[in-house]
């Protein structure tokens, strides 16, 4: 566990600096523009029915006898020598029947619920890096002094609306109950609903009970209200392995949210073309939805999408590619088809915070945005292909959603917008810096960047010259300074602690 980090007054205040750092109030960020559509009626229809024939007839690798046996029970072909499973349309058109186009996410502070489905967009911290880096310390491997930072950075920024499971993997501790470490950082240092890690039943019922503790529920009304989700990754080509598996259940056995991610690296794991890939992607996330469905008709599930391509000279996984993006929005289209919620991801191969990995991020948010992405996934502080949490890259990350989160701010068109009698009011060659439109309006007019520096050359020379890159380094740590750590009732935190120190005794060395 964390040793809280509190403010203290003016030992703090005197460091901050005149002001603090601009960023967007908190706020549901809607997506009010038609979704972009890469492929036609017919080709949606294609890649649902090459998916169905890969259900029906290769069928799916499930190493969870658990599960072969509620696929056998529904009626599923199960090989239990292979622990192949096939299923058919008709299942699937029955799981869908009882699955949502949207539900709600609500954390301890329940003004951080998140809305999953619809026109909702949210954005999360990046999850799963075994590396940490910084431009003054470099690259470190994963702990929790370090998880602890990036948490509270989280907490700082409202765009970053949900935590993703383990913003970095603190390697010191032992692995089979660092999550108990972890999941109470969340729930102490933040107030935001996070992700948990569901390799196994043990570790996603530990972040159910924990989530639980800290809303003052019980597991039944947080299986009608759930507060946490989690990322079922799919071992693709077609293989559901034990742990994945048993997570699955275990979420949707107590209503917690899951969103099936089959992992399709075009020319890897899934075939090298665009189509093969998502019909792929498609048969193996249907597979996981119907899963969810037979432990619990109704458990909230979402239709993940990590479809991307790798580097042909080496193998290394590439990301923010243009094939990247379009399968972000199609995989965006094959969602909807299904009313099924829809998580993605931005991402990049850079393994610096420079001008590739802003690029190529960009790129593949785009897509996620034009996709209508209900669930941003790895949106703020991804570096390395995934294998780096990024403090610098966290910043850039944050001024890019920002810009977005702006895009998708309707145009207002009315009488006062229109400032017809302004412009009758500003002679000819005029300017419109003094007129009373403009100053009504100055202050509020544009987005104001954080990171951005819009400095002639020689104001920028005199005031260090600093890149993006130097300036992200120290819009973190004055984040960091500002953090406010939110409340937390004493006997919620005194449970919470005694839960850790009890589940720390019984897992022992063995696995929770």
């Amino acid at each position: 566990m964390t040793e809280p980090r509190r403010k203290r007054g003016a030992e703090r205040t005197s460091n901050r600096g005149p002001a603090p750092i601009a960023q967007l109030r908190p706020r549901r960020v809607i997506n009010p523009y038609p979704p972009m559509a890469l492929l036609s009626p017919d080709q949606i229809e294609a890649i649902h029915q090459a998916s169905m024939h890969i259900l029906e007839n290769f069928g799916i690798e499930v190493m969870s006898p658990r599960a072969l046996s509620l696929f056998e029970k529904a009626g599923a072909k199960v090989d239990h020598a292979s622990a192949n499973v096939r299923v058919d349309r008709g299942m699937i058109d029955e799981a869908l029947k009882t699955t949502r186009s949207g539900y709600t996410l609500t954390p301890r502070n329940p003004a951080n619920t998140i809305h999953l489905g619809g026109n909702t967009i949210n954005f999360t911290l990046v999850a799963g890096p075994p590396n940490v880096h910084d431009m003054e310390r470099g690259r470190r491997a994963g702990n929790l002094r370090d998880y602890a930072d990036l948490t509270r950075l989280a907490q700082h920024f409202n765009c970053v609306h949900m935590l993703g499971n383990q913003v970095c993997a603190p390697v010191e501790l032992p692995a089979n109950s660092r999550h108990l470490d972890t999941y109470f950082t969340n729930l102490t240092l933040t107030d935001k609903s996070f992700h948990v890690s569901a390799i196994g039943r043990g570790r996603a019922l530990d972040g159910i009970e924990m989530m639980a503790i800290a809303r003052g529920m019980t597991l039944d009304q947080m299986a009608d209200d759930p507060g946490i989700a989690t990322i079922i990754s799919v071992n693709s080509p077609r293989r559901f392995d034990e742990m994945m598996a048993e997570g699955l259940m275990t979420m949707a056995e107590y209503g917690q949210s899951v969103a099936v991610t089959p992992f399709t690296l075009m020319g890897a794991m899934s075939p090298v073309t665009l189509a093969g890939a998502l019909a792929q992607q498609n048969a193996e996330a249907l597979f996981g939805v119907v899963l969810t469905q037979l432990v619990r008709p109704g458990a909230p599930v979402m239709y993940g999408a990590f479809t991307s391509n790798v580097d042909m000279k080496s193998g290394a996984p590439a990301f923010g590619t243009p094939e990247n993006t379009k399968a972000n929005i199609a995989s965006g289209q094959l969602a909807r088809r299904y009313g099924l919620p829809y998580r993605t991801t931005p991402g990049s191969a850079s393994n610096v915070a420079d001008a590739q990995g802003a690029y190529e991020t960009l790129m593949a948010l785009w897509g996620a945005v034009l996709g209508h992405g209900n669930l941003v996934y790895h949106a703020a502080g991804w570096q390395e292909g995934g294998l780096t949490a990024s403090f610098e890259k966290f910043i850039i990350d944050v001024e890019m959603i920002q810009h977005m989160m702006e895009f998708l701010r309707p145009i207002v068109v009315d009488e006062a917008e229109l400032a017809v009698e302004a412009l009758g009011a500003v002679p000819t060659g005029g300017h419109f810096f003094g007129e009373p439109h403009t100053l009504e309006r100055y202050a509020t007019a544009f987005y104001q960047p954080m990171l951005s520096n819009w400095q002639n050359y020689e104001a920028w020379q005199e005031a260090g010259g600093l890149d993006a890159t130097a300036r992200a380094t120290r819009l973190w740590k004055k984040a960091l300074e500002d953090y406010v750590e939110p409340v937390m009732n004493i006997a919620v935190r005194e449970a919470l602690e005694a839960y850790v120190a009890k589940r720390k005794e019984a897992i022992g060395q063995g696995e929770p």
